[in-house]
């Protein structure tokens, strides 16, 4: 959606339902996305996604536009949402929902299926090592490093979001790095 065709629904959604709901429709994936990269888990992902489009809906009446987009709005309220959950909720565990069953066809073998299996646990493994090191670092390296690599977002929107200076936010991403590496290098098993 071009920025000027969101600031005029942004404008709308402000007095008209339909409106927020197509900012809804817009951003609900990406949100919804961005939070199951920070959680890992299905079930807090969609309480935490709930509780920031009702939050948006509730404060769009004061939400200014400044030429910025307003999926930043909604990071930023996401961001609060995920720290005010790990807040409250310390002895949960954040865990990957199990993946998806997915059709076996009846020509693949014995071994294939094996195979498959034993690369689909590795690589569960592997996220939830990530997973569980991205947690151990300072909150501030989680929102870089998850809306970079996992949200695939551009230094200049991360700069938006955080609403921080690009030498800052590359900077972070480059400590961020760093630490994690360090951290994955500690805890590998495999």
């Amino acid at each position: 959606m071009e920025l000027e065709q969101e600031k005029e629904l942004v404008f709308k959604a402000k007095t008209d339902a339909y409106a927020f709901g197509l900012l809804y429709d817009e951003y609900y994936k990406k949100i919804f996305g961005y939070v199951l990269h920070r959680t890992a888990n299905v079930e807090v992902t969609k309480d935490i996604v709930s509780e920031v489009f009702l939050k948006a809906l509730q404060n769009i009446g004061h939400f200014e536009w400044r030429g910025i987009p307003f999926s930043a709005w909604l990071y930023r309220i996401a961001e609060h949402e995920i720290s005010n959950g790990y807040k409250r909720n310390k002895h949960i565990i954040f865990l990957k929902q199990d993946a998806e069953n997915s059709e076996i066809l009846s020509d693949i073998s014995i071994e294939d299926e094996i195979a498959c299996a034993e690369a689909e646990i590795q690589k569960q493994e592997e996220f939830l090592l990530l997973h569980k090191c991205i947690v151990k670092l300072p909150h501030i390296y989680q929102e870089v490093i998850v809306l970079k690599y996992f949200e695939k977002k551009l230094i200049s929107e991360i700069c938006a979001i955080l609403g921080k200076r690009e030498g800052t936010v590359k900077s972070l991403l480059n400590r961020g790095i760093k630490k994690l590496k360090k951290l994955m290098d500690e805890n590998a098993t495999f």
